[in-house]
Parts: C-alpha cells; sequence; structure tokens
C-alpha cells in the first residue's frame, strides 16, 4: 500500500519496483544482461583503438589492442561479441522497429497492476509509465522535465538537486535521481549520442543533446558535489527575427536595416553576457543569409538552426581521446573551411586564439562572416578580442592587432539580460576604423528606459542616434540604396 506522498511513492518505491519488474521482463526475453568487467574491456578497447588508430594511421590487430589493456585475446573476443550483442539489443528498443511499443505496453500493464490497489490518479500513473519508459529508451526523469517547452535551462548539482530555468525564473524541483549511478547512466547515454567521451581522465565535456541543446558535464573529483549536468535547451522550431520583434527585443524598422547589412555582406559580431541570447540571435540573423551561397559554421557543439539554405557544411569541434591525441580545434576547423570555397563563416562563438585565424578570414576575402563572444558592453568585446588574438599569437603587436579588428568587423550588437529577466538588443554600433591608437565606435542605436520602466519591469527600446553609417561601400556594391 502507498500512504505517502506521490514525490515520495514515485522516488522511493514506484520506480525500483516497476524498473525491477521491466529487468525480469527484459531477461525472461532472452535479453542477458553482460558482466560490468566484459562491458569495460569493451570500453577500454574501444578508447585503445582509437589511440592507435590515430598515432599510426592502420588498423591495429586483436593481440595488440589485447596486449595494451592487459587481457588475452579471448577475454577481448568475447567482450567485443557481448558488446555486439548489446549493440544489437539496443537498436531494436531505441530505433523504433515496433517492439519500443511492446515495451511501453509491457510497462504500462505492469504500472496498473501493481498500483490497482494504491490512490493513485490517472495523471500519477501516466507520469510513471513515462519515467519507466524514459529511464530504459530515453534519459529518465530528464525527459519529462526536457519536455516541457517553458523549461529554458537545466542545472544538476549531483543527484539530489534539480534546478530549472522557467519562464525567467530558476527553482529548485521536488525531485531527484535514484542513485548517482542512475545519473552516470544518463550524462554516459547523452555524451555517447553525439560520439564523445566522459570519464575518471577526462572529466569535463561540452556535448548536446539531439534536439541541438547545449550540455556541459563535469564527473567528480572535479565536481565536488556528484556529476554535474547543465543544459541550455534550444526551441523545437528556430528562432526567426519575427518572434524577436513578437519578444520587443527589436523593432520591424531595425529588423529591415540588419536584413539589408547581412545580405551586402557586413562582418557582424554578435556580443552579451551568459544567457543574453547570443545564439539565438545568431540563429536570427542567418535567415537572412542569401538561400544559394556557400555557408560553413564552425561550433564547439553543434547548436546553431540554420534552415533553407541547401550548400551548407556544420563541423563541430572534437575533444582527444583516452591517449590525449585526435583533438580537432575551431583554429583547426577555420583554417579547413578555407579550402572549402565558403562564402561566409559562421562561427558559434569565439573563447580563445582562434579569433586570430577568424579576423583574418573576415580580411581575406570571406566578407559577410557571423560570430559571437562574451562581454559587457562593445568596448568590452573590443577588448576582449584583443586579448584573445594575444592568445593565438602572443608576439603581435598590440596596433597590428587593433588594425586587424577595426578591418575585420563591421558592425556589433550588444545584447544584455536585464534585471526583470528579459532579454534585450542594447546596441547596434558600427566599427569605423582606427586612429589614434584606438579603434573608433560608432553607435547607431542605443537602448533608452522610458517612463514605464520600474525595478520589477523594464520598459524600452532602441532609439536611433543622429550619428549615420559612415562605411556605407559594401551598401552600394551590394545595391542597396536605403538609409542606415
Amino acid at each position: 500500500k502507498f500512504d505517502c506522498s506521490f514525490d515520495v511513492k514515485f522516488s522511493t518505491y514506484a520506480v525500483p519496483m516497476i524498473t525491477g519488474e521491466i529487468k525480469r521482463y527484459l531477461r525472461d526475453q532472452g535479453m542477458i544482461k553482460v558482466s560490468r568487467s566484459l562491458k569495460e574491456i569493451n570500453a577500454k578497447a574501444y578508447r585503445v583503438h582509437e589511440a592507435l588508430f590515430a598515432e599510426s594511421g592502420r588498423e591495429p590487430g586483436l593481440e595488440e589492442i589485447a596486449e595494451k589493456i592487459a587481457v588475452t585475446r579471448e577475454e577481448l573476443v568475447m567482450a567485443m561479441e557481448a558488446g555486439a550483442q548489446i549493440e544489437s539489443l539496443q537498436k531494436m528498443i531505441y530505433q523504433g522497429d515496433g517492439s519500443g511499443i511492446v515495451l511501453e505496453d509491457k510497462i504500462e500493464e505492469l504500472i496498473f497492476e501493481k498500483t490497482k490497489d494504491g490512490f493513485f490518479s490517472i495523471e500519477e500513473k501516466v507520469q510513471i509509465v513515462q519515467e519507466i519508459y524514459g529511464s530504459i529508451r530515453g534519459f529518465g526523469i530528464l525527459d519529462s522535465i526536457l519536455s516541457d517547452d517553458n523549461v529554458t535551462e537545466v542545472m544538476i548539482n549531483g543527484p539530489d538537486n534539480i534546478f530549472i530555468e522557467k519562464n525567467g525564473t530558476l527553482t529548485k524541483l521536488n525531485r531527484k535521481f535514484e542513485s548517482q549511478r542512475r545519473l552516470e547512466d544518463i550524462i554516459q547515454r547523452i555524451v555517447g549520442l553525439a560520439g564523445r567521451e566522459v570519464n575518471q581522465a577526462n572529466p569535463i565535456v561540452d556535448t548536446r543533446l539531439p534536439d541541438g541543446s547545449r550540455v556541459n558535464v563535469v564527473l567528480p573529483p572535479i565536481a565536488l558535489c556528484g556529476p554535474t549536468v547543465t543544459i541550455r535547451k534550444f526551441s523545437k522550431e528556430p528562432m526567426t527575427i519575427d518572434k524577436l520583434i513578437s519578444y520587443g527585443s527589436l523593432t520591424q524598422e531595425i529588423a529591415d536595416k540588419l536584413e539589408c547589412l547581412v545580405k551586402a555582406k557586413y562582418n557582424i559580431f554578435i556580443s552579451g553576457g551568459t544567457g543574453s541570447g547570443k545564439t539565438t540571435f545568431l540563429n536570427a540573423l542567418s535567415n537572412y543569409i542569401p538561400k544559394t551561397e556557400r555557408v560553413i559554421t564552425i561550433e564547439d557543439s553543434a547548436e546553431l538552426q540554420i534552415t533553407g539554405i541547401e550548400n551548407l557544411v556544420s563541423m563541430e569541434t572534437r575533444n582527444a581521446n583516452a591517449a590525449g591525441a585526435g583533438a580537432i580545434t575551431i583554429r583547426d576547423l577555420i583554417k579547413s573551411s578555407l579550402r572549402m570555397r565558403p562564402e561566409r563563416i559562421v562561427v558559434g562563438e569565439v573563447r580563445g586564439g582562434e579569433a586570430l585565424d577568424m579576423l583574418q578570414a573576415m580580411n581575406t576575402g570571406h566578407d559577410g562572416s557571423l560570430s559571437t563572444g562574451h562581454a559587457n558592453s562593445t568596448h568590452d568585446m573590443l577588448s576582449r578580442l584583443e586579448t584573445m588574438v594575444l592568445q593565438g599569437a602572443d608576439g603581435l603587436p598590440l596596433e597590428a592587432i587593433r588594425q586587424q579588428i577595426a578591418s575585420a568587423v563591421d558592425v556589433i550588437v550588444h545584447l544584455s539580460r536585464l534585471r526583470d529577466h528579459s532579454r534585450k538588443t542594447m546596441e547596434i554600433t558600427e566599427v569605423l576604423g582606427y586612429r589614434d591608437g584606438e579603434i573608433q565606435l560608432n553607435p547607431l542605436y542605443v537602448f533608452e528606459e522610458d517612463e514605464n520602466s520600474t525595478l520589477e519591469k523594464v520598459s524600452g527600446s532602441l532609439v536611433r542616434t543622429k550619428n549615420p553609417l559612415v562605411n556605407d561601400y559594401k551598401l552600394k556594391l551590394a545595391g542597396v540604396k536605403k538609409v542606415i
């Protein structure tokens, strides 16, 4: 009998009980359980295979791999066979050959049978069905959290502390994972879907969910509170300028002028603090790129949702394997993209020495490039770019770096998250050039609060300054006669 609150019923009784029934059901169907030692051998063999192949460029033999991980050839073959069996089982369950429906039906049948004497509502039973089904073919309790379209961020600080950002407000959920081991299993599933790897040797990883949501994972002993996961959710529908206008971040007039700048191939840099909406704005702005152009996107983990462009190449970085080999950085991808005949290069975010390669690309005929970076203002963004370039080439004089930046970047759009948690476009500034040892800026639009603004709610809009757009030669080349 269940005579306690639903949250306690769910976490303490229902999940372990029905999960046990499901495991027995799977075992009865001949889906054998592979021993943990064989799983570990198979995982080690995969990592060693990757390392040996990266070092020598040839396919290593079984004996060579077995020797590296200190097992016999027979044990390695047994582990590989077991791994193939598990992979076949996962495909059957996860890839929708009909067995998923059978599995869900069985879960529902078991739940209704086991809870017939308890005080469960229909909604509670449905929630348990979704939770158990998700624990087998999805991400457990994360599935129900991520399915809420109003949730924009999920923060997991160990198995007992789950926080979400919903409608701009941060709250702690009255839910938790069954155990740390269960949380670690879900982390491995998330990381494995993107072909990444995280373990005690490499405890930090950036990856993504199948829908493009950004995921950061930090494992113990680096994370003292237990496995830590941060998920930045992205909308199922790509962001558009029309949506930004409806949210009050832009006006139609400014959107039309940004469209002119993008089509005229101005190099645009989007700056802002954490959570200010830089990637979202970049997604929206990319919709103005002509559909006939060849576009290369470069990211740490793929987040951009550029639609309507057929000649699109998306690339993402790769971490080093267990042997420390095979890493592919943003710098590597930018250099490679220059040989791929790009008409535009879109870099998701610059954080370090890759800023130099990006600026050089902008200065060598790849106009119309877009990128983002963390900064508190447009002036701070320029300072950060200088610092990032120095990380990539510390021997360059500061004057040469500033000249590169002034020549490469045409427009900076600065975003901010305000005191009421709303995201606003704060400034649109033209980069005039380099003079008297400084990069000259020309603010075109600035955000100003109006009389309706209060401490709790920000009200205001972007206001056109009296400064005209000075560098209009790209607009003239594109045949645009609009005054900006």
